[in-house]
Parts: C-alpha cells; structure tokens; sequence
C-alpha cells in the first residue's frame, strides 16, 4: 500500500480551505489528471454532508473510473473520502483544516492500493505523483479565489 501525508500552512482562512476542497463538483476545473466528476447521491447526517461522488481519473494512456463517499464536516472542518467502488482495493484520503496566525494548516492524509497487482505496479508511480500536486492544485484554487497570490 502506497501512503502519503503533509502538513502546511497557507496564506488562506480555514473556510475559504474548506470550501475548496469540498466543492468536489468543481475538481474537474482545477485539479490535475481529473477528468470528469458526477455526484451521484446526497444526504445530510447531522451536521455532516455525505456524497457518492463517481471521479475519472486520466494520465497518459491510463483512464480510470471510481466512486465515493465524501463525508464533509464543516462544524469540524474535515473532509473524509473512502473508495466504495472501481479499480482500488483501498483509497482513502482524510483533510483537516486549522486556522494557524492569519492563515491554515492543511493536513493531508491518503493511502491507496489497487486491487490488481498489474494496475499496482503500472499506475502506482503515476498515482503518488498526482497526489503530490493535490494540495498545490487546491492552494492555487484558493488563491484565484481569494485574489491573493500563491505562495510559493
């Protein structure tokens, strides 16, 4: 299973944060790689939002299509996302989002692993380095929005 983890501070409220990475619906216009995103369901669990949402992933040659749950908190300013259906045998990815001074602390958190070991061994490397530009990708949403430039 590959696993990865960061931690930064950003020049942006912990709500302007929030709302950017749980505006799933808008992924397809910022974030790298992908490709299309439909949410399929939406239900409120007290104060929390839960949306089966069904992504499309593409690198290179590679396509692929997943769906699922988002749990959104915002009491909590967390966001927490599981795999339920598609190529991993796991993929969970876990956001949290602390007012720091007069900016946020991201706190990023995800593991995956494909369940064929031929997709593994193929994507896993193009996978991780999506990853990695995630969070660059969600600050320089914030940014646009906020009309605040990124630091860099």
């Amino acid at each position: 299973m590959t696993e990865h983890s960061e931690s930064r501070i950003v020049p942006y409220t912990a709500a302007l944060m929030y709302k950017v990475v749980a505006d799933v619906e808008r992924y397809p216009e910022f974030l790298p790689w992908i490709v299309a995103l439909r949410v399929k369901s939406r239900a409120q669990e007290a104060e929390r939002e839960i949306l089966m949402a069904e992504m499309a992933v593409g690198y290179r040659a590679l396509r692929e299509r997943y769906t699922s749950k988002v749990t959104l908190d915002p009491a909590q300013r967390a966001i927490d996302v599981v795999a339920v259906e598609g190529p991993f045998r796991v993929l969970e990815n876990h956001w949290r989002f602390t007012p720091e001074g007069e900016g946020t602390r991201i706190e990023f958190r995800v593991a995956f692993e494909f369940s064929s070991r031929l997709l593994q061994a193929a994507a896993a490397q193009a996978f991780a380095k999506v990853l990695l530009k995630m969070t660059d990708a969600f600050e320089e949403r914030a940014a646009s929005l906020s009309g605040r430039p990124a630091v860099t």
